[in-house]
This record gives C-alpha cells, structure tokens and sequence, in this order.
C-alpha cells in the first residue's frame, strides 16, 4: 500500500532535504520498482535521459526494464541544492551490462514535491562513462559512506 504522505514534507530544511535525498538513494539501491514508484504522485511527470515518462504504473515499468539492463546497480546521491519544495540533487552510480562492462554513470536530478511529500516532477539528465572492474568505486565495503568525488 502507497502511503498517504512521505514525510518530511515541504517546506524543506537543509536537514530535511538531506533525509529526503537519502531516503531516495536507498529506495533506489533496492532496486525493487514497486518501492521506488511510492514515493512518486500518481500522475507524477519524468524526463530520464531522452524518455518522457507519466504516472506511478508508468514508471515502475521504466524501472523494471532499466534493472534488467543496469545489473550490479549502486547508486549515490547527494544533496545539491534546496527551495521550499524543490531539491536538486548530483549523483553517480556503477552498473555493468550483460557483456561484463562496467559503466559508472553521471548525473543530476531536479525534483519537485506536493505538498504531502510524494514527487510530482523528476527530471535527470545522465551519462555514463565506461570504466575497468578496477576502477569501481563502489565494490567496497564501505562503498555506501565513502567519499564521492566528482571523479
């Protein structure tokens, strides 16, 4: 069941914004479509990369194709900048595709929210850059809190 509201709510805080941000990495690293769509508004709106995407059911079918594609997904996120309702955010994940390259994509996220929490809007904008299994970033332990660089 979709809650009624995702708290915090707007007005953001910096430390509001932050706990949203992170809550929304999380969401993601579980890679399950159905958890990710609850914190969108039913006929919330999404520009990912080139692809115009409209409303929850729309956007857990997005998700699950993307997964199947993006295996070994990792993503980190943080906090870039915060009005009352809007947050935007830089981020960085590793994926590696069915041929065994891994790739770490680069990107930002522009989010608005309703007033009960739920995103209304997401716009990302996104490359990836191909990268050796060495070079990974986030294969440690500790790839969760570790420093994100811009590189």
């Amino acid at each position: 069941m979709i809650p009624s509201t995702r708290p915090p709510l707007p007005p953001f805080s910096e430390e509001t914004a932050k706990v949203k941000v992170k809550a929304a990495e999380d969401a993601w690293n579980t890679r399950d479509p159905e958890r990710v769509a609850g914190a969108y508004t039913e006929d919330s709106v999404w520009r990912n990369r080139d692809e115009f995407i409209r409303g929850r059911a729309e956007i857990m079918r997005f998700l699950e194709r993307k997964w199947a594609i993006e295996l070994g997904y990792r993503l980190r996120k943080s906090l870039w900048a915060f009005t009352d309702r809007r947050i935007a955010v830089r981020f960085q994940y590793e994926w590696q595709d069915r041929a065994g390259q891994w790739f770490r994509s680069y990107g930002n996220e522009l989010w608005e929210f309703a007033d009960n929490g739920l995103m209304r809007r997401r716009e990302a904008s996104i490359n990836d850059v191909a990268i050796d299994a060495d070079e990974r970033r986030f294969a440690s332990p500790t790839w969760a809190n570790d420093e994100l660089p811009l590189r």
